[in-house]
């Protein structure tokens, strides 16, 4: 017979891990709860969930970056969803993500690609590849053309920042589309859209044949977007940070903290910070991403924060957590004080309750 031996007291070894059992019947949400016990990435992905509902019952403003092909790999539907539903409250897209979610509103699609594809056949073809996806060189044309029509529709007499420009895209969408998109979602929820590397889109190339074809000056105002950022911070109560991936859109969030300094408001960091995909420092073995990143150096956190880093393809995270957040979120908004944004010509208003 094995001795059981009592282990010594430890302010370290407080918190066993918890195994979770089979459980067919359990719900989404449900087994989340539980992989709040285990370890690893498992646990973190289930954090994550935690703290969007911490968020949504914080009252804070919820800033959301979006980066990479997470469209064209059919991430489409899962992050209309959230916009709509207002389980954020300000986006900042990466061009790619803006253009292939309006290629989609226009009824285009992506399609899966085979592994013995090759590069040189599906050129031959007109068929572009992002990974495994695969898009239409003609279809992807033929949405450059339909925001090259669009722009020569716009007042050419003054510029334009992204965000006023993706919300008269959005509006324009909601006319004519079947199913809504971030865009559409984002204008029907009144929802801010960013897009800091526009010029890095085939949008921009629709936008740049506009200007050939037909001489237009339409030009932007990206001064104004940094402005209306700043202006979100200085107003809002408390800011969290969702980053789904990396590049711009999380930079250009970041630099809008340390910005402040225009309004005469010093950075205090955001309360809550979550970062999907696989784009950030490793933790080294900490708990959560704060210890690990110069974000409480330059005040992009909060001393405190709560945090999660789920290291894992956002194509498998987001299912998961935004799929529990449908069945979790709704007793968190019923009492949620959301900013309100009034989007006026060239203006953005906000008004936080």
């Amino acid at each position: 017979m094995v001795t059981q031996r009592k282990p010594k007291p430890s302010k370290y070894l407080a918190v066993p891990t918890r195994p979770v059992n089979v459980d067919r019947d359990r719900s989404v949400a449900g087994l989340l709860e539980k992989m709040e016990g285990v370890g690893f990435g498992g646990r973190q992905l289930a954090e994550s969930h935690r703290i969007w509902l911490d968020m949504l019952g914080d009252n804070t403003t919820i800033i959301c970056g979006v980066s990479g092909s997470l469209v064209a790999a059919g991430m489409r539907r899962m992050l209309s969803y959230v916009v709509k539903n207002r389980f954020l409250d300000v986006l900042v897209l990466s061009g790619a993500v803006v253009f292939q979610d309006l290629h989609e509103t226009l009824g285009r699609l992506h399609y899966q690609a085979h592994p013995t594809m090759t590069d040189e056949e599906l050129e031959t073809a007109e068929v572009g590849r992002a990974w495994d996806v695969l898009s239409s060189h003609e279809e992807y044309r033929e949405a450059g053309e339909w925001v090259s029509g669009f722009a020569n529709q716009l007042d050419n007499t003054r510029p334009y920042s992204t965000r006023e420009l993706l919300h008269l895209i959005g509006r324009e969408l909601s006319e004519i589309s079947t199913e809504d998109g971030l865009l559409t979602s984002a204008f029907k929820s009144r929802v801010p859209v960013f897009c800091p590397d526009i010029s890095d889109s085939l949008l921009m190339v629709g936008i740049a044949s506009a200007r050939f074809e037909k001489k237009n000056s339409f030009a932007f105002d990206l001064a104004q977007d940094v402005l209306d950022m700043v202006n979100i911070y200085a107003r809002a109560r408390s800011t969290s940070l969702i980053n789904i991936g990396g590049g711009s859109p999380r930079s250009f969030i970041q630099q809008t903290e340390l910005a402040t300094d225009i309004v005469k408001q010093p950075a205090r960091g955001h309360k809550y910070a979550i970062q999907y995909g696989n784009e950030a420092p490793s933790t080294g073995g900490q708990a959560n991403l704060t210890a690990s990143s110069d974000a409480q150096i330059y005040g992009k956190l909060a001393r405190g924060a709560n945090t999660a880093f789920v290291d894992c393809d956002s194509t498998i995270s987001l299912p998961i957590v935004i799929t529990s957040l449908s069945q979790t979120a709704l007793k968190y908004m019923k009492g949620r004080h959301r900013p309100n944004f009034n989007f006026v010509g060239r203006d953005l208003g906000i008004e936080v309750q």
